[in-house]
């Protein structure tokens, strides 16, 4: 196939370059869920879709064009394994800034077509214009390994409640680069991790091989809020304490060095992108897995009512209540 030596198919045909093989293969189960999950579910395929906006999910001044478009396709990959699915296939849409050279253009085709490749995920299509401001956009099948998806409406009271890494990190880094971005150096690992987050992107599959059939859900607008939404999507209480958040090493010490609180960077710290999930499994069980050995943190329990309640270390019993970042 050749394309016409036009700049746009030019710069398609940089995207479509190592692009990985279409496989003819139907998901195993078949089944269907509406809007309202991490993925929808329709005929067996997992559907989910996130927008990255130029200086409102990424900043090129902070971050390379690599930094940005990686960030932007764990957004997704993440979605898919908070279900317990492998993601497979991708439609990606690009508004291309105006403004940017030639050399970001080339590099953002290039690490679009590496990002998805290196994933196995096959690119099959979308869309490229320009505008003032750059975007992607990705839509992001995937397909379960078993019949039983992890769902935010599964949790049940008497089911520990976990995460699957440490919490902090990527609005640490945040803050780091809007208030001091002169000590970003000093906490690299903080802001790395906010502009080009690395997760286990396969732990969805791994929870569920391990008996997980909970909650579950990713944390990418932060503790407090997406609690919150596994507690009303299940209809149950959630009570987390507060001295069991596995806060990240480094944004303890970020804190102690500039006075502020890790527990709010915890509890309100968006794109996180671990999994938060409920299984009557117990956290000793997880520590008998090294794919899961110090991924795994139990912070809390499902109870009979409504909300978020977090217990304070002096017993003290308080609302949680959702803090998450609005677009709108």
């Amino acid at each position: 196939m050749h394309f016409p030596d036009l700049p746009e198919f030019r710069f398609v045909n940089k995207i479509l370059e190592n692009v990985a093989p279409l496989r003819a293969e139907s998901p195993a189960y078949r089944s269907w869920l509406s809007a309202g999950d991490d993925c929808a579910i329709f005929d067996g395929w997992l559907a989910t879709k996130d927008l990255s906006v130029e200086n409102t999910h990424f900043r090129l001044d902070w971050s390379s064009p690599e930094q940005a478009v990686e960030k932007h396709i764990v957004s997704n990959v993440s979605d898919i394994s908070s279900m317990g699915g492998r993601p497979k296939i991708a439609l990606f849409g690009l508004c291309v800034n105006k403004k940017w050279d030639e050399n970001t253009r080339d590099r953002i085709a290039k690490a679009v077509s590496q990002g998805f490749e290196r994933r196995e995920i096959t690119l099959i299509g979308g869309d490229t214009v320009s505008g003032d401001v750059g975007m992607f956009s990705t839509t992001l099948l995937g397909t379960l390994d078993d019949k039983t998806a992890l769902l935010r409406s599964s949790a049940k009271p008497g089911e520990h409640v976990f995460v699957s890494g440490t919490l902090g990190k990527s609005d640490a880094g945040l803050w780091l680069l809007m208030n001091h971005p002169e000590e970003a150096t000093r906490f690299p690992r903080l802001v790395e991790y906010h502009l080009a987050p690395k997760i286990c992107e396969d732990m969805g599959v791994r929870l569920v091989k391990f008996g997980v059939q909970g909650a579950c859900m990713d944390i990418s607008d932060g503790l407090s809020s997406e609690a919150n939404h596994l507690a009303l999507s299940s209809g149950v209480s959630i009570e987390i304490d507060e001295e069991k958040l596995p806060i990240d090493p480094d944004v303890i010490e970020m804190c102690e060095y500039f006075g502020l609180s890790p527990l709010k960077f915890a509890l309100n710290g968006g794109e996180e992108y671990v999994l938060l999930f409920t299984s009557n499994l117990t956290e000793s069980i997880f520590l008998g897995e090294k794919s899961l050995t110090d991924r795994i943190h139990e912070i809390g329990s499902v109870c009979s009512g409504r909300g978020v309640i977090l217990r304070k270390p002096d017993g003290g019993r308080i609302t949680l209540n959702a803090q998450a970042w609005s677009h709108l």
